[in-house]
């Protein structure tokens, strides 16, 4: 049962994000440049809590790994996403900031997972 808490924790961890995703998504001005941007971001920070769901729910070792790589992917994709719209909407920089914090957080996370089942 202890074994269950760590797991849930990252589930609700990474399903907030996508939320939080979604909310900093309502603020970005739409305009051409932004357009694709909050497409993008939405899809990658949304992303990571989906995977992170089916890798929890994984039937096999290997499935659970593949599932973990995109978490991490995703993750690392939403920081690049986050400074491309820094840089087209400065006065956004200091609200991406904390998603971009999360996001290289979770990439930490997701490596450590990774680097944990190295050997299964």
């Amino acid at each position: 049962m202890s074994d269950q808490g760590p797991r849930y924790d990252l589930e609700e961890r990474t399903a907030k994000f996508g939320e939080s995703n979604i909310d900093f998504a309502k603020t970005i001005p739409v305009n051409l440049i932004t357009t694709p941007l909050i497409s993008q971001i939405v899809r990658s920070g949304t992303s990571v809590g989906a995977n992170y769901g089916e890798a929890d729910n994984s039937s096999s070792k290997r499935d659970f790994k593949h599932r973990v790589r995109i978490c991490q992917r995703e993750s690392k994709e939403t920081k690049h996403w986050l400074r491309m719209i820094a840089r087209a909407e400065p006065q956004l920089k200091e609200a991406a900031r904390p998603l971009w914090q999360e996001a290289k957080e979770l990439v930490l996370i997701f490596s450590a997972i990774l680097r944990g089942r190295k050997n299964d």
